[in-house]
């Protein structure tokens, strides 16, 4: 159930009726288990405070009555349904708020609730090319720096404006002592403040619902040390190198420059993607195929997973098109590939027969790969919605398969004690699932490194 402020339900069909009054704020929180038997719900607290928000909005915008200001669960979160409603709520709202604490950040489904939001402002980045800030943080109990997740830590976010009372002693220290209402009034004003002027000014565009279901978490793997490092490398031409009838409008001065979704994307896709990826907890390397000498050696154990991302107008060049049929003869399992391809560029319409050929021809082992989301990545990502969202999942396959192939180090002493530890980053721990135009369908998988040595 969906509370409003004044304690009402809202459902999907209300809130498309409502289209022009989207939620300022999506409260973001752990759900704090009771104590003992009949003990008091934790979660008053929290739900207090999203009324009082909820209050300073309504005051401070032209919201009409009715229209919700913020959206809370408070409910556990399952149940049929429950999945959708926080993906429709998730791919309208205005800002997200996330309520920092050490539970907080060991919830796996907080974690998925700060990614699908942090994908859809990534994504909105991509198409204006301008910051799209939509996260406003708030301590419900303050978290030593060194224990944020890499997606937290980035955050720039001036917290002392709030009152050094609640830098010490959060939202939770301030409404639960009297002494303290002053400051816990003020916390919460300039909290409603800054919602308001960052959901006016970030104007971050509603976006096609996440499967929340499937949805990565932004804090990583639990127990992991900190970010996990990955590789992200670009084939593709730079518009001094391009062949004919190519136009320089999707290229610039080098293969990073590359933005297939142009027009309706402003922004190169390999910083999209190395937005994408740090939002996983992932520490990016990004490197270009023609220029870099550090590409992984397939004869070595891997040290980090790979992304190989693919124009198949590169192909067209045929020193680099030999160059990509040996790497992808060699047995590397833990690079993925993602070819993206503009269903709105003509010019690649004209050529898609040809140059589908051509990539076949060159990359049969990463184009027979047997799971659904890099089988269809690798024959053409339409968008760069479809883009942000089969990403995640083609990192993650890359991710198991390094851990597959990568140096084992067995504990000291001599006897196996214990599972033997993998040097290099975990996968994160979500279910692989199609997101592919309706014509395709994946082959049914039977090597379990899906791909052919």
């Amino acid at each position: 159930m969906w509370h409003t402020q004044d304690g009402g339900r809202v459902t999907a069909s209300s809130l498309a009726r409502a289209a022009d009054h989207r939620p300022y704020f999506f409260l973001s929180y752990a759900h704090t288990p009771r104590y003992g038997p009949g003990g008091q719900d934790p979660d008053m607290w929290v739900e207090r405070l999203f009324r009082d928000l909820c209050g300073h909005v309504m005051a401070m915008t032209d919201l009409p009555a009715g229209a919700p200001a913020g959206f809370m669960d408070r409910e556990i979160r399952s149940g049929e349904g429950w999945s959708e409603r926080l993906g429709e709520v998730l791919a309208t709202c205005r800002v997200f708020v996330p309520l920092f604490s050490p539970r907080y950040f060991a919830s796996e489904m907080c974690g998925k609730e700060w990614f699908a939001f942090e994908q859809r402002t990534i994504t909105h980045q991509a198409k204006h090319n301008r910051p799209a800030e939509a996260i406003v943080p708030a301590l419900w109990v303050p978290v030593p720096p060194e224990q944020l997740p890499g997606p937290a830590e980035r955050l720039q976010f001036n917290h002392r404006a709030f009152g050094d009372r609640y830098v010490t002693d959060g939202l939770y220290g301030l409404i639960k002592l009297r002494v303290f209402a002053e400051e816990y009034e003020r916390a919460v004003y300039e909290l409603a403040k800054r919602i308001v002027s960052v959901a006016d000014s970030a104007a971050v565009a509603p976006s096609r619902p996440l499967d929340y279901r499937h949805a990565p978490s932004a804090f990583g793997v639990k127990g992991s040390s900190g970010p996990r490092p990955i590789q992200v490398t670009i084939a593709a031409p730079t518009r001094h190198d391009l062949p004919p009838g190519r136009s320089p409008d999707y290229y610039g001065d080098t293969p990073h420059d590359w933005n297939p979704y142009y027009p309706d994307a402003a922004r190169p896709l390999a910083y999209v993607a190395e937005d994408l990826i740090r939002s996983l907890n992932y520490q990016v390397r990004l490197s270009s195929f023609d220029l870099d000498t550090g590409i992984l050696d397939a004869k070595q154990p891997p040290t980090r997973p790979e992304i190989l991302i693919v124009d198949r107008w590169a192909l067209k060049d045929e020193a680099r098109r030999q160059r990509l049929a040996a790497f992808d003869s060699e047995h590397r399992p833990w690079v993925s590939v993602i070819v993206p391809w503009n269903r709105t560029d003509r010019e690649s319409l004209a050529e898609e027969d040809a140059l589908t050929d051509i990539f076949a021809r060159t990359m049969p082992v990463k184009m027979g790969q047997a799971r659904a989301a890099v089988w269809a990545a690798a024959r053409g990502v339409p968008s760069m919605e479809v883009f942000s969202q089969l990403l995640p999942q083609v990192v993650e396959t890359a991710a198991q398969q390094y851990l597959r192939h990568a140096t084992v180090y067995p504990p000291a002493g001599g006897r196996h004690t214990e599972r033997p530890r993998l040097r290099g980053p975990m996968p994160n721990d979500y279910a692989i699932t199609q997101y592919a135009p309706d014509t395709l369908s994946a082959p049914d998988a039977e090597d379990p490194d899906d791909s052919q040595p």
